[in-house]
């Protein structure tokens, strides 16, 4: 799955010079926690944040009068508080990379950008929809957790096993096991009941952690 699929577009982007109590009440309209800033020609010159705009906004403490106030915040632009080292992804970027990216540098979002042009944006938001995917949290079945040792043909023989009990594997999801010697598989199949299905897999696992029914959303 590449971004290009998950991404939000057209995007609202802003301007430099646009004030940030307009850009913040644009957010808040749009109920989005953020902007890509374009300039005049649509390239990408910066991203600014909800979190840059309310910092950059007088705190409740402040001995200003309400009109000191507004004309304070009415010479501050998003230019002047936005980030402008942007890390940005291309649309051919895999998901996982752009959740890599988005979870070492501790960012909410990334612009997609075809060369400095913005054609997207991607964001924490739209990683957990495609997690929601991957496990199959929207989907009734019977959910399984369960360790297989990391040997050539391991989970051959499971999916093998819930074919042979006439059940059909909606999810599959590898994941770190316990140690180098194995890995925690989680499935989600439907055509088989919770107790048959256990009986069925348990020869094919090292150990089953969790098997549960699941009812859709």
């Amino acid at each position: 799955m590449l971004v290009s699929e998950r991404m939000n577009r057209p995007v609202i982007t802003v301007q430099p010079g646009m004030p940030i109590q307009d850009a913040l009440d644009l957010m808040r309209r749009q109920r989005v926690r953020r902007f890509p800033v374009v300039d005049e020609h649509g390239q990408l010159v910066g991203i600014v944040s909800e979190k840059d705009l309310l910092n950059a906004s007088p705190s409740d403490a402040t001995s200003l009068s309400i009109w000191e106030l507004h004309f304070l915040l009415s010479k501050i632009t998003v230019g002047q508080v936005m980030t402008r080292e942007v890390i940005s992804v291309g649309e051919d970027t895999p998901i996982e990379e752009a959740a890599r990216i988005m979870a070492d540098n501790k960012i909410g979002g990334l612009p997609v950008v075809r060369g400095r042009e913005i054609v997207g944006i991607v964001t924490e938001t739209d990683v957990f929809g495609v997690f929601l995917e991957m496990l199959g949290a929207r989907t009734a079945g019977v959910r399984a957790s369960v360790l297989i040792a990391n040997q050539p043909g391991t989970l051959a023989a499971l999916t093998k096993a819930v074919y042979g009990q006439g059940g059909n594997i909606l999810t599959l999801s590898t994941f770190l096991g316990e140690s180098s010697l194995n890995s925690l598989i989680t499935f989600k199949t439907e055509g088989v009941p919770l107790e048959k299905l256990k009986e069925a897999i348990r020869p094919s696992v090292v150990r089953i952690v969790d098997m549960r029914e699941t009812k859709g959303a």
